[in-house]
């Protein structure tokens, strides 16, 4: 059942790392229009951008985890005759 779990763990982390990298291409360019509102931080610190991507990637592969234990549980010969 391992197996089942990190490929369903994986195409979480592939959603949410595609998500992070269309996320940070377009924050590059919107912290230009909102660099007057930021206090205490630069518009590209480098520190920001790196703890917010590895939080945003692990609460992608916690989500993904319930799915991951709850396709294990499943019959594969229920789920094929359901295919």
């Amino acid at each position: 059942m391992p197996l089942v779990i990190g490929l369903v763990v994986r195409q979480g982390f592939l959603i949410a790392l595609v998500g992070i990298i269309v996320g940070v291409a377009l924050t590059l360019f919107v912290t230009q229009l909102l660099s007057k509102l930021l206090y205490g931080v630069a518009p590209h610190d480098p520190v920001v951008f790196g703890a917010v991507s590895v939080t945003l990637v692990a609460v992608g592969v916690a989500a993904s985890l319930v799915p991951a234990r709850r396709a294990t549980r499943v019959d594969p010969l229920v789920a094929l005759r359901t295919e």
